[in-house]
């Protein structure tokens, strides 16, 4: 899994401390943004289930609809998320026991 860190902003605050990056497993791009005090609940957490993300412009367009940003995405972290992607194309599906309960748990 990869993870950068980038700037999340929303309604005149920002999050220095985002994270953006591929998880192969899921074979999603992610995000998550604007973590409270203790760390454990986050504002914007995107990119959770199965192919959700297979893009950084959907991933993008996601952020953009629930009224965040990160405009622009740092060059070397575009071509970071490029190459994390390329790297995992040919990647199989997880398939078993956990991948079908997460894949039942995704269906309810």
């Amino acid at each position: 899994m990869s993870r950068y860190t980038i700037t999340v902003t929303s309604d005149g605050r920002s999050d220095p401390d985002a994270v953006i990056g591929y998880d192969p497993p899921l074979r999603t791009f992610f995000l998550q943004a604007f973590a409270d005090e203790s760390g454990d609940d986050l504002a914007l957490w995107l990119g959770t289930s199965d192919r959700e993300y297979e893009r950084v412009d959907a991933l993008h367009a996601a952020v953009r609809a629930r009224g965040f940003g990160f405009e622009p995405l740092p060059e070397d972290v575009a071509e970071q998320l490029a190459d994390d992607l390329a790297r995992e194309a040919d990647r199989p599906p997880h398939d078993g026991p956990l991948a079908a309960l997460l894949r039942h748990l995704q269906s309810e």
